[in-house]
């Protein structure tokens, strides 16, 4: 059975960084695709970045391009999300999320895996 437990989240002020953790069990997360995703009551839940399975190729979303940066620890099997520069609209709930190697990483439809979310809140 897989297990995504995301951690790290929390209230920090404009211009902030966090680190979310997504630590796994039951598939080892070189061997998937793993990404974070957040989501804002009322609004659907929207890809923040990816990293593919044994290259590990990176992914992130436009939004975050340059402020958040995705990464992967193998002997741990966690995953990582360093969030710099935090603004406002980051503040989200952020999901961690694992796919079939070759799936969309983009499409949050290819996750078939899911953590429960941890809160992150940047105060203005």
């Amino acid at each position: 059975q897989v297990q995504l437990v995301e951690s790290g989240g929390g209230l920090v002020q404009t211009g902030g960084s966090l680190r979310l953790s997504c630590a796994a069990s039951g598939r080892t997360v070189s061997r998937y695709t793993m990404g974070w995703s957040r989501q804002v009551p009322g609004k659907e839940r929207e890809f923040v970045a990816a990293i593919s399975s044994y290259g590990g190729t990176t992914f992130s979303a436009d939004s975050v391009k340059g402020r958040f940066t995705i990464s992967r620890d193998n002997a741990n099997n966690t995953i990582y999300l360093q969030m710099n520069s935090l603004k406002p609209e980051d503040t989200a709930v952020y999901y961690c999320a694992s796919a079939a190697p070759g799936r969309s990483v983009f499409r949050l439809t290819s996750y078939d895996a899911w953590g429960q979310g941890t809160q992150v809140t940047v105060s203005s």
